[in-house]
């Protein structure tokens, strides 16, 4: 896996996670629903690239 792009994921999904948990505490549902969509970007990046790490060979 690139270091950039596993590194941009590992943030995407860190952020994601603050997002969630700081709207889930203010009870914003809508910065709820933003870091849980930003955590799912993150994961889909990560999987992308670890599907193209398998096939580079």
């Amino acid at each position: 896996m690139a270091g950039d792009e596993k590194a941009q994921s590992k943030v995407e999904q860190a952020k994601g996670k603050v997002k969630e948990k700081a709207g889930s505490a203010v009870g914003n549902e809508r910065l709820e629903a933003e870091g849980h969509a930003e955590q799912a970007k993150g994961d889909a990046r990560e999987a992308k690239e670890k599907v193209k790490d398998v096939f580079k060979d």
